[in-house]
């Protein structure tokens, strides 16, 4: 199975408050990119119905949707993957998943770039990358920031990410900025990444445990 990218294609992005849409039809890109917190879940649907009304395609006639796989916000990548799911079942849309960290590292090129985002926790989301030719450097990974180290070989690393911005960051020079859904739309017209049936689409989870129970919070904390 493979999207068609000649015809139209919506791209979803809810892995962090943001909720990012963008659809690429007649040579236009229609985005919707807005902070929308907990409300992501209310807006998407009206959000993507108005975009497509805007381009004046259906949902029928599109090529393919594209969504954010993760690692990012739990509850946000099961909101994007299942409206990306019920989009796509009933007229049997290819769907393109799209790693979050590779969104994010490829908004720079060069030879080692550290894609970080907030994981919570006092930890990060991390993968380390080669942008220029492609390539990943590591596995996706999920630790605390001073934890993380380059890879052999790994000169003048470029980090990128909203982890830059908190107080615990990677002990590298980086950016804040984080991508939106027409990045993703961009990488996914590269070829490089599969497409499946609305059945078998699935997420990237690096961490099996995605909260702290008040015991484990307060001794994070140093509390007795």
């Amino acid at each position: 199975m493979q999207a068609d990218f000649s015809r139209p294609v919506l791209a979803i992005d809810t892995s962090t408050s943001f909720l990012s849409l963008a659809l690429r039809a007649c040579g236009q890109t229609f985005v919707w990119h807005e902070d929308a917190g907990n409300r992501q879940s209310a807006l998407i649907l009206p959000q993507i119905g108005a975009l497509l009304a805007e381009a004046g395609v259906t949902a029928a006639g599109l090529g393919g949707i594209v969504y954010a796989q993760g690692p990012g916000a739990f509850t946000g990548l099961r909101i994007g993957a299942g409206v990306a799911q019920g989009l796509a079942a009933p007229f049997d849309l290819p769907l393109v998943g799209v790693p979050c960290l590779d969104a994010v590292a490829y908004q720079i090129s060069a030879p080692c770039v550290l894609a970080a985002t907030d994981a919570r926790m006092g930890e990060v989301f991390y993968a380390w990358f080669d942008t220029e030719n492609h390539r990943r450097l590591s596995d996706y990974q999920v630790g605390k920031a001073a934890d993380i180290v380059p890879p052999a070989g790994c000169a003048e690393p470029q980090g990128i990410g909203n982890a830059f911005a908190l107080g615990d960051k990677p002990p590298f020079n980086g950016t804040v900025q984080m991508p939106t859904a027409t990045n993703y739309l961009d990488l996914a017209a590269g070829g490089r990444y599969p497409a499946t049936d609305a059945a078998h689409a699935g997420l990237l989870y690096v961490r099996n445990k995605i909260a702290l129970t008040a015991k484990e919070q307060a001794e994070r904390k140093g509390a007795p």
